[in-house]
């Protein structure tokens, strides 16, 4: 495993996102931060602070599990019925401007997974999307409005990354699938 991204890198990365959105949103008002469970909303939380240095305002934040809209899983719970998660969302999304905020875009299917729950929500302005690591390799027209580190990988090639809130300290590693 090789480290592409330590703390400091990483909070770079979110810092110089957070002015991006500012600069393309010009400013804060109507903004949302929506992370996807599980990593994306400790980014978002991150995102929000940054945000709060910057621009003297707290902008809300939620969370979104998009479990049951995977095209590619299907939780079941034990009663045989699917798992529903939900969202943790402050404020109606209806006209606001929502950032999706996940750590990882590969093929699209989680953001797109991800749409499809905000849209069962309400109906925002607009939908934009803030990544930590974009790897590449697409199957679905998605790409990142933000994003803190283009990193081209092979298909063998794993990402993981690592957050003081879920895994104890902050890195993104890259590996082969061989060399775990």
């Amino acid at each position: 495993m090789r480290e592409i991204l330590d703390a400091e890198a990483m909070r770079r990365a979110i810092v110089r996102i957070a002015h991006q959105i500012v600069e393309k949103n010009k400013g804060t008002d109507g903004l949302i931060l929506v992370g996807i469970k599980t990593r994306g909303v400790p980014l978002a939380v991150r995102l929000a602070e940054a945000l709060r240095s910057i621009e003297g305002v707290d902008v809300p934040r939620g969370a979104l599990d998009i479990t049951l809209y995977r095209d590619d899983l299907t939780p079941i719970d034990p009663s045989g019925q699917p798992r529903v998660h939900g969202k943790q969302l402050p404020v109606d999304i209806t006209g606001r401007r929502v950032v999706l905020v996940d750590d990882v875009l590969f093929t699209g299917r989680t953001v797109r997974a991800a749409l499809d729950a905000l849209i069962d929500h309400g109906r925002p302005a607009v939908i934009q999307l803030a990544v930590l690591i974009d790897r590449g390799h697409r199957e679905l027209p998605i790409r990142a409005d933000y994003v803190g580190k283009n990193v081209p990988t092979s298909r063998r090639e794993r990402i993981a990354v690592e957050l003081k809130e879920t895994d104890g300290r902050d890195r993104v590693l890259i590996d082969e699938e061989g060399d775990r």
